[in-house]
């Protein structure tokens, strides 16, 4: 099965760690370091999101990232958008025999289920910000089953009440 791929998570572990350090320049290096990862990679993920406008970069001594917005004003909606190069969640497969049944329709209804994902998807990702991440994180030190399920019941609840 494929995934996304991890450039959305780092990057959102990247914006949790410059909302805790919001005081300060943070460096790649150091974002790099929490990430367990090479700074290169920190680097190619920033110019993504500072292009989104979601971070500022300070080049030279003394420089480094920090967030452009509050952390409240970033949703994983925008990180996703700023860091995933593909539109699509889904690949559909090529051609499938156009003389089949099956064949000469499963394209169009594909399509349109997985429209329906990539849409819930972003319904979720719209509804949760960095601040909601950086606060689960700070407040579940020990484990993350705990925290994505906190964020799992809490867009539940949101969506709930917004029906």
């Amino acid at each position: 099965m494929s995934t996304i791929s991890s450039r959305m998570a780092v990057a959102v572990h990247v914006l949790a760690y410059l909302a805790w350090r919001r005081d300060e320049p943070v460096t790649s290096e150091r974002m790099a370091g929490s990430v367990n990862t090479n700074a290169v990679v920190v680097r190619r993920i920033m110019g993504s999101l500072r292009n989104a406008g979601l971070v500022s970069v300070q080049p030279g001594v003394g420089g480094g990232a920090q967030l452009a917005r509050e952390p409240q004003d970033i949703t994983l909606l925008d990180v996703y958008r700023a860091v995933e190069e593909k539109e699509e969640l889904f690949a559909l497969h090529s051609e499938p025999c156009r003389h089949c049944d099956i064949g000469s329709n499963i394209r169009q209804v594909l399509q349109g289920v997985f429209c329906q994902a990539h849409q819930a998807m972003q319904g979720v990702l719209g509804h949760v910000t960095i601040a909601d991440v950086f606060q689960q994180v700070k407040g579940h030190g020990g484990g993350c089953g705990g925290a994505a399920r906190e964020l799992a019941d809490e867009f539940v609840r949101a969506r709930a009440q917004h029906a």
